[in-house]
């Protein structure tokens, strides 16, 4: 099969297991969104640093590792193996013992059992690394929808039972629980290899060297994106969090489902044609185009029509959540580039400036949370967007100077869709405005709203006959 016909392949799988898989979750959360409280849902997203950094630490960068060597054999699998589940025994011990001090640091004593409990993935996490690394590096995502798909019916059944029964915060915690439990045993039944006990330390130390860089910068990542939470979990009220939390959540929706199948396709493609700066710039930015025509206009619609969604699919009581939504969708446009640019470092083998990257832009996370923190939570959102746009400055500028595409040819080419999806978007703002006085029903607002803006910017980048159309076009027919 070659290169284009794997990426294809490769797309259409992981789009079918990421749409799959988000739509189940949007359905599920808007069921837990209105059987508990935003309290409740804060609970969780305290902990979510902390869940964050331990699944990070069992191996992600040794995993990723194993993805970009060209011939891994069964001691490279095996030595990863060993260490994942040994690091994952380890640092669920660790956070058994620091519970009770993060729950003082919150002020909410629940949250030293649940932390004990909700740990336990990391161990389970630990079993199936290796599986998912092997499907991921031979670009097999129909098997990865197979295994989905399954885990998380489970995991919804638990966690919607769990919560009409009224378990409250341990419907989340179980529900997690139950899909990962479900999709190890089903990666360790679909797939064959099974580890040996050989354990090699020239294999360990070769992956160990380019992967604790990507962890390091991962570990970095995850405690920056969730600094928010914590400023917001540790000043202000508990039903804070929950507000911030469901308006992120709702808002990667799209997001994550975008940059999932970016990272799942791009980077073990890329891997094979690291070495042609010419066809890797070419896929790049074709790619990266495709990426902003489809994420702007969804996060810009969402955006405005936020009241009547909200009041839809969550009730009135969730809608405290709407501006802190409306802000995080322009936040949210620019992140899968983000995701999309680092991964050309990795394939590169510069994570040594993966690294570096990271910590400048953690830096000046420091600086502007500092800053924008006296300004309350809106300040905090908006100086998020900054640092959004500052972020794709930084990746561009590094990966754009190893595949000659600098910044200003990056921005030149995504700067257009943008621009038509915020004149939509201004479309759709003054039509909703004279229409809601006239309409009581949000799902038609919704309908009504989406539907022209959708066919204003389709119609209008099909007059500038925009490229990206093309393709998405294109690939529609050949499937």
């Amino acid at each position: 099969m070659t290169l284009k016909k794997q990426a294809l392949s490769g797309v259409y799988w992981t789009f079918i297991q990421e749409s799959s898989s988000q739509v189940i979750s949007f359905i599920v959360s808007i069921i837990l969104a209105r059987l508990l409280l935003p309290s409740e849902f804060g609970l969780i997203a305290m902990i979510g640093i902390f869940m964050g950094i331990g699944h990070t630490l069992i191996g992600s960068g040794l995993s990723q590792s194993l993805i970009r060597t060209e011939n891994p054999d069964d001691e490279d699998y095996s030595t990863v193996f060993i260490f994942n589940l040994v690091g994952s025994i380890v640092i669920y011990i660790f956070f058994y013992f620091l519970a009770p001090f993060i729950a003082s640091f919150y002020n909410q004593d629940i949250l030293t059992s649940i932390i004990r409990v909700y740990c336990i993935t990391f161990i389970i996490n630990a079993f199936s690394a290796i599986q998912i690394a092997r499907l991921l590096k031979q670009l097999d995502f129909k098997t990865q929808l197979i295994v989905a798909i399954p885990s998380l019916i489970v995991s919804s059944i638990t966690g919607i039972s769990m919560a009409y029964y009224g378990f409250g915060v341990w419907s989340l915690v179980w529900n997690t629980i139950a899909g990962t439990l479900v999709a190890n045993i089903q990666l360790w039944y679909s797939t064959k290899w099974r580890p040996s006990l050989s354990f090699s330390k020239k294999k360990f130390k070769y992956h160990f060297n380019y992967g604790y860089k990507l962890t390091v910068s991962s570990l970095l990542d995850i405690t920056f994106l969730n600094v928010y939470t914590i400023i917001i979990g540790r000043f202000f009220p508990l039903a804070q969090v929950g507000y911030y939390n469901r308006a992120e959540s709702l808002k990667q929706i799209p997001v994550s489902n975008i940059t999932n199948i970016i990272n799942k396709v791009t980077f073990p493609m890329f891997s094979s044609i690291q070495n042609d700066n010419i066809r890797l710039k070419n896929v790049y930015k074709q790619i990266m185009q495709m990426v902003i025509y489809i994420i702007s206009p969804v996060l810009i619609f969402m955006g405005v029509l936020a009241e009547p969604l909200f009041r839809l699919l969550l009730t009135e009581k969730w809608l405290p959540a709407v501006p802190y939504f409306q802000i995080l969708c322009f936040n949210g446009i620019l992140y899968p580039i983000h995701s999309y640019n680092l991964n050309i470092l990795k394939i590169k083998g510069r994570s040594d400036l993966y690294l570096k990257l990271e910590i400048i832009k953690k830096i000046l996370i420091v600086l502007v949370v500092g800053i924008t923190f006296q300004f309350g939570i809106y300040g905090l959102l908006y100086g998020s967007v900054f640092l959004s746009i500052l972020a794709f400055f930084i990746n561009t500028y590094y990966s754009g100077k190893l595949i000659n595409y600098n910044i200003w040819e990056q921005t030149k080419d995504i700067t257009p869709t943008i621009f038509i999806a915020l004149i939509c978007g201004g479309i759709i703002f003054l039509f909703d405005f004279y229409i809601k006085n006239l309409i009581s029903y949000d799902i038609l607002r919704l309908i009504l709203g989406s539907l022209l803006g959708s066919l204003s910017f389709l119609g209008i980048t099909y007059m500038l006959k925009f490229d990206s159309l093309k393709e998405i076009l294109l690939l529609i027919k050949k499937k």
